[in-house]
């Protein structure tokens, strides 16, 4: 299968550049499955109902949350209709929505999404790896699904990095959100699984992580309270993952970060584009 993830979807410049990039790449690389992590796609925080649908209805099969999943309140309401929306499945028993869901290919394949968010440096939520052996054990790769993808979206990159070897051989894919920073570190790990410790975002990158740097700036420099932090307004850029895995085992084969867009080197997968 060819699996696509991008990156933290950061206001409108983010959404502007999936919706007007991602239709024609679903269809040039014949993708199967595309995740899209969208918890800053609502003026950099949180998601609405309406963005969800745009960022569904331009090719993701499956948007993904974290720390800011429940910023727009409308959200405690619709994750619980939509079921290809996920928020961390180690947030405490009881919250709206889920952390896994299924969805099916055109061409029948099953790819298992799941979502998890790390603890260091971040909210204290339950066990992320305990929270993720349980996903394996109920649904094992080969077995229950065809592919495995996993968003980590945590601060650490040694925390993002632990997962990444947790869970080898046993996943497609272990990608981390949350940093908005693309890491140069797209790799096959040792028992198969493509890793990358954080996909970047989707968003303007003449910025301080998506975000205008007039404010972000100021607040270093004083240290005294400001105006609210406002999405960048510059073109924005898309990055990510690509990645190809084996029909047999699941397990990738070919993987690639992904850049387009101003500011950053372009990077597309090779191994998808036409000579």
């Amino acid at each position: 299968m060819r699996l696509l993830f991008l990156g933290d979807v950061v206001g409108r410049p983010g959404r502007s550049a999936v919706t007007r990039l991602l239709p024609g790449l679903r269809q040039a690389w014949a993708l199967d499955c595309v995740i899209i992590n969208g918890e800053n796609a609502a003026g950099g925080f949180g998601l609405t109902e309406a963005i969800c649908d745009d960022l569904l209805g331009a090719g993701a099969d499956v948007v993904t949350l974290g720390n800011h999943s429940f910023d727009q309140r409308e959200a405690l309401v619709f994750i619980e209709r939509q079921p290809r929306l996920l928020r961390p499945v180690n947030f405490p028993p009881g919250t709206p929505g889920r952390g896994v869901t299924m969805v099916e290919t055109a061409t029948g394949a099953r790819v298992l999404v799941a979502n998890v968010m790390g603890r260091l440096f971040m909210d204290a939520l339950d066990d992320p790896f305990a929270a993720m052996e349980r996903v394996v054990g109920e649904c094992p790769l080969g077995l229950g699904a065809d592919a495995i993808v996993v968003d980590v979206h945590a601060e650490a990159t040694s925390e993002k990095q632990a997962m990444g070897h947790f869970l080898d051989g046993r996943v497609s894919i272990v990608v981390g959100t949350h940093t908005h920073v693309p890491t140069a570190d797209a790799r096959l790990l040792p028992g198969g699984t493509a890793y990358q410790s954080d996909a970047g975002m989707c968003g303007d990158y003449q910025s301080i992580l998506g975000m205008q740097h007039e404010e972000a700036v100021r607040r270093f420099v004083q240290k005294t309270p400001g105006a609210r932090l406002e999405p960048a307004t510059g073109e924005g850029t898309i990055t990510g993952l690509a990645v190809e895995t084996d029909d047999r085992t699941g397990l990738a084969v070919k993987v690639s970060a992904v850049s387009i867009g101003p500011h950053l080197a372009e990077i597309r997968p090779a191994f998808w584009e036409k000579a």
